[in-house]
């Protein structure tokens, strides 16, 4: 078996070249430029919109507070005549990258530990290339791209944005694999 000690550079290394990879993917490829499309009539929108003053969060329109009203002719004609919708309310202002940037990395990092994790405890040292590409492979996809389809599944989010964004978690986790093939004990 080998430690997690023993995979502290191929864990560092493939978060720093994953990070590298998907600041590449998003600022010079053009697949995710029309990911959030714009609201139609924008403007008024936000003019409805702004006075209410909503706070940062996420909320759904209409929300019931139960299933008994969730059944009610009263919500359900709520939810016929709409409009119904999800909605991420951000602070005003423009986004701060480095917060966003610094949470993308540790976020990195703990796909990285969890994919050594299993790797270690299935493969030995001394595994050829190939098997660790495999193993943490499979692991590093799961945590970069699976849970995407969750939203499309229960929320009504863009398939289109879940497959690209499978599509980067692919292409992370093969970099990933790479590093730690590179990099595995021997």
């Amino acid at each position: 078996m080998v430690t997690l000690p023993a995979l502290l550079l191929p864990i560092l290394l493939s978060a720093v070249i994953v990070f590298v990879v998907s600041s590449i993917i998003h600022m010079a490829l053009p697949w995710h430029k029309n990911d959030f499309p714009k609201v139609p009539d924008e403007a008024r929108f936000r003019a409805a919109v702004g006075p209410l003053a909503i706070p940062p969060g996420e909320y759904m329109v209409p929300r019931c507070n139960s299933m008994a009203e969730m059944k009610a002719p009263e919500f359900k004609e709520k939810m016929t005549q709409g409009p119904v919708m999800i909605m991420t309310v951000m602070p005003n202002g423009m986004p701060g990258m480095s917060r966003a940037l610094g949470l993308w990395f540790v976020y990195l990092v703990v796909v990285s530990i969890f994919a050594a994790y299993v790797a270690s405890h299935g493969l030995g040292p001394d595994a050829p290339y190939l098997k660790v590409f495999q193993l943490v492979g499979a692991s590093a996809f799961m945590g970069y791209a699976l849970a995407l389809w969750q939203g499309v599944i229960w929320y009504h989010g863009a398939a289109r944005r879940a497959f690209l964004s499978t599509v980067d978690g692919l292409i992370y986790a093969c970099f990933a694999a790479g590093t730690f093939g590179w990099l595995w004990p021997r």
